[in-house]
């Protein structure tokens, strides 16, 4: 396991290369651990050289003599291996000197030492010098420790799977990469129970290897009583440390310290680091030493440790405070968690400052003084950066505690609302918390009061309806303005923007103008930040995606210069919604699943990508792995969307559903997020869903709920600025024509029905939309084929005789155009455009329904063409639906076949392809 040196095989192997060849003698030098004596038994099998005699001389055991006897001559080409030569006392290392001495050419010698451990530093050989012969080659190699690669290599032989990039870091930091200690620590978590699962904090709990112990506490001991204190010190601070650091440390004084420290790096105990700077070689030894600290002694080293750090710049307060709770000055420690915590959040690190925080708190005892400080510095850093529910649990165990001042206990309260809200996305228990948290903050803190009710004020949660969060912007406008603070007033006009914009105010635009965008003040300018984003988001349902860009790219810059990492993921979310409906479909699949894992930690943030990946599936065919994206993949109930997310994948699910010939269930389905989206108030919301849900409810025959819901969306929108809404509502009309002229068998109200569908089409192409142009056009196209088919057949019985030739008859020349050819040519355009944008589900049923009007190609011979070895066009459709998991019914629905002649095309595909199951036909095709 441990690492050849090549330089060094190259070295001695230059011996051997020719009869005449001078001897070559390379010293190779290694601290303990590094491999020496495994790099000997590597050379001992150097290549290329079956004829030479190989002899071992292990200094310090048994003389170390070895064969041929000194004085002997060598006449046969030989390799000498010497390992460990800084064991040899003075008469070996004479004979082994006479022994190179007298080396004749075709022979070499590899001799092996620890620098540390040398009497005279830098003379292997011992402190007389040696007379090397003329024709002596003599060299040296130095070997290193392992970098992160190697380490990594070394740990996935011994751990497999549980070789994280988190384990393998910690391994090579605790090691220093030595890699005697890394094979004996891989060794100790192979053998954990229970088993190790690759994280930093189980190779720190692992302990210290056997061998390392025993070399590290051989070398500390070694060194007098006196001066000992040096080396405890050092295992203290625990890592490198300054003459001065350790002497203050160690509490010897200057002179004795220098002595002291003198002595440590003689015997090995410390190493000299880098310029100046002292510690082990091995980072774990540390522990070793620390562990038979007499514990008083112990308590003072720490002590002093934690004087001597508060003196570094910057100051390392995590390590402060450490040393603090280890020496037992339990004010000093939360003090100093305090200031650790303030100052990782003042660079961005939030998570650091979450962990330190969490492991704070857990901690028993903590004084009702100290909770009070910690808790809200642990709220804020959660509710900025990114966390898991464990901040969560943290918080409502925090608020219920009564020591709690009021006002402490409110402003928590506030911040696990607004992470229950905008972080779990667990709106209904974020809500009651905020308004609690707005009474509770009322009376005692002004600006905090303002920050509940403004988020209140945010209309996505499913709930409360549009006029109550109008009600909450009254409140937190006064609030704000009584609190004098720009932070709030920022904050609460985002807010606003977000809420003006969903309804489409036409004072919406004014308002996200008056963000303070170039605010020096970082809280003005994270708002400020949160506000555009917002503003971009709303922009996207509204379906103004020509302004979106502009907001989401100064938003995007200004919340990453402020430091809003929950802004810039929420940003990323608005994205890929934007090039979902805007057709920039190229690698959207991918986005959206790098964006789910980039926040696997926190589902709620990525609700958007999987919507959109839902969405894609949809179109594409996929639809188990729709239901699966659609429904969050079981991360958190759907049912807590944000009310715009959730009419959306609603909308796709009664889509599903339909699709399924499922009618009743879509029906179903359609009432309940109808509900939803009605009880908000937030009309612009529905227009991802009106579409699918009036066609439900016409199809199951209840036109009455249809109607009103056209009613109650074209009275909800009124006079509103809402493209997309617009273009919805057209679609749902033309929806609520179509089914009704075909339920009742009026072939006449097909046309109205097709030209309300292409209303709809043009509003989606100005948009644009191309998805939704295509849906809608295809749609319209369809109802003209229906009239054309009805038409055909009345006129066929009252005109039988008089020369019409069907329903695809072409106009004369100089008549008017044909509305059939019209539609063809339009559902030929659908289905390229389907084809371009990767929607296979859309294309196969476009074509499907294109093929049953279109005439015959002029020129092919009567009767059906061969397809003996090839799949038929039909069969490829089939084929390729099958593969994407839909069921013989979907596809007999989507393609208009009996579900017996998709039985017959799918066992044909088979056939032909030599697929084992409709599985293997993907892989196949």
């Amino acid at each position: 396991m441990i690492a050849t040196c090549g330089s060094a095989r190259r070295s001695l192997a230059r011996a051997f290369a020719a009869p005449d060849a001078g001897p070559v003698l390379l010293f190779v030098e290694g601290a303990a651990g590094l491999g020496k004596t495994h790099l000997l038994r590597e050379l001992a099998e150097l290549p290329g050289t079956p004829d030479v005699a190989r002899l071992w001389w292990r200094c310090g055991a048994d003389g170390g003599r070895p064969e041929p006897v000194e004085g002997e001559v060598w006449r046969e080409p030989t390799l000498l291996l010497v390992d460990d030569v800084h064991r040899a006392d003075e008469d070996e290392l004479g004979r082994l000197r006479r022994v190179l001495a007298g080396m004749e050419p075709g022979s070499a010698a590899a001799v092996t030492y620890r620098p540390e451990e040398l009497p005279v530093p830098g003379m292997p050989l011992g402190g007389s010098a040696m007379t090397y012969p003329f024709r002596l080659t003599v060299l040296g190699d130095r070997l290193a420790p392992w970098d992160e690669d190697r380490v990594r290599r070394a740990a996935a032989e011994v751990l497999g799977e549980s070789c994280t990039a988190e384990a393998v870091s910690a391994l090579r930091e605790r090691t220093g990469g030595v890699p005697r200690a890394v094979v004996d620590l891989l060794a100790m978590l192979r053998e954990q129970r229970p088993a190790f699962t690759g994280t930093a904090a189980e190779v720190a709990a692992a302990g210290v290897p056997a061998r390392l112990a025993e070399l590290v506490l051989s070398r500390t001991y070694a060194v007098s009583p006196a001066h000992r204190p040096l080396v405890w010190a050092a295992a203290v601070l625990d890592g490198p440390a300054a003459r001065d650091e350790l002497i203050a440390v160690s509490g010897l004084g200057a002179a004795p310290g220098g002595d002291a420290l003198l002595r440590a790096l003689e015997s090995a105990a410390l190493a000299e680091l880098g310029e100046g700077r002292y510690g082990f070689a091995v980072p774990l030894a540390a522990d070793a030493v620390r562990d038979t600290v007499p514990g008083p002694v112990r308590q003072d080293l720490h002590r002093r440790a934690a004087g001597v750090l508060s003196r570094r710049q910057p100051v390392p307060w995590a390590a402060v405070g450490a040393h603090h709770r280890a020496a037992g000055e339990y004010r000093g420690w939360l003090r100093a968690v305090e200031k650790a915590a303030e100052s990782a959040a003042a660079s961005g690190r939030h998570q650091e400052a979450i962990t330190l925080l969490e492991r704070t708190l857990a901690t028993p005892g903590i004084p009702p003084q100290a909770r009070a400080r910690l808790a809200p510095l642990l709220a804020r850093n959660a509710v900025t950066g990114l966390r898991s529910d464990q901040t969560v649990e943290v918080l409502e165990q925090i608020v219920r505690d009564a020591d709690l001042p009021p006002a402490v206990r409110g402003e928590l309260r506030l911040d696990l609302g607004l992470m229950l809200s905008n972080q779990m996305g667990r709106f209904a228990e974020g809500w009651r918390v905020l308004e609690v948290a707005a009474a509770e903050l009322r009376e005692v803190r002004s600006v905090l009061a303002a920050r509940a009710m403004a988020a209140l004020v945010t209309p996505y949660w499913p709930g409360a309806s549009l006029d109550v969060h109008r009600g909450w912007l009254i409140k937190a406008a006064a609030a704000a303005d009584d609190s004098g603070d720009d932070a709030m007033r920022t904050a609460v006009l985002a807010n606003h923007v977000g809420l003006a914009m969903s309804w489409a105010d036409p004072e919406a635009w004014d308002l996200v103008e008056r963000l303070p965008v170039q605010s020096t003040d970082p809280a003005c300018a994270r708002q400020a930040a949160r506000g555009l984003c917002n503003a971009a988001d709303s922009a996207v349902w509204l379906g103004f995606y020509r302004r979106v860009d502009g907001l989401l790219t100064e938003g995007r810059e200004l919340a990453t210069r402020s430091g809003a990492p929950y802004t810039e993921h929420s940003a990323s979310g608005t994205r890929l919604l934007q090039e979902w409906w805007t057709g920039q479909w190229l690698g959207l699949a991918k986005r959206c699943e790098d964006f789910v894992a980039d926040t696997a930690d926190m589902p709620f943030l990525s609700s958007d990508a999987y919507v959109v990946r839902g969405l894609l599936a949809v179109a594409q065919g996929d639809w188990g792995e729709a239901r699966a994206w659609l429904s969050q993949r079981g991360t958190f109930g759907t049912e807590n969307l944000p009310v715009p997310l959730g009419a959306t994948a609603a909308g796709a699910v009664i889509r599903l559903t339909l699709a399924r010939q499922e009618v009743a269930d879509a029906a179903e389905q359609a009432r309940a997020a109808w509900t939803v989206v009605a009880d908000k108030g937030v009309w612009p919301w529905a227009a991802e869903l009106a579409p699918w849900a009036v066609e439900a409810l016409a199809r199951a025959g209840d036109t009455a709920t249809a109607h009103s819901m056209v009613r109650d969306f074209a009275r909800g929108l009124g006079d509103a600025d809402a493209p997309a809404a617009r273009a919805a509502l057209a679609w749902s009309r033309a929806v609520l024509a179509e089914s009704e002229a075909l339920a009742e068998g009026r072939s006449d109200g097909l046309p109205a029905a097709a030209e309300t569908y292409r209303k709809a089409a043009a509003a989606y192409a100005e948009l644009p939309r191309p998805y939704s142009q295509a849906l809608t056009t295809e749609c319209a196209a369809r109802c003209v084929l229906a009239a054309d088919t009805e038409d055909a057949g009345e006129s066929a019985a009252a005109g039988a005789g008089e020369g019409r030739t069907g329903p695809a008859a072409s106009a004369g020349p100089e008549g008017p155009p044909n509305p059939t050819a019209s539609a063809i040519a339009e559902l030929e355009s659908c289905a390229q455009h389907f084809t371009d944008l990767g929607a296979v589900w859309d294309a196969t049923r476009a074509r499907a329904l294109l093929r049953t009007r279109q005439p015959a190609r002029k020129g092919r011979p009567p009767g059906r063409p061969s397809h003996s070895d090839q799949l038929s066009p039909r069969e490829a459709e089939v084929a390729q639906l099958a593969s994407s998991g839909l069921t013989n019914r979907e596809i007999a629905a989507t393609l208009h076949l009996s579900p017996r002649t998709v039985e017959q095309h799918i066992a044909g595909a088979m056939r032909k392809t030599g697929a084992l199951s409709r599985r293997d036909l993907a892989h196949r095709l």
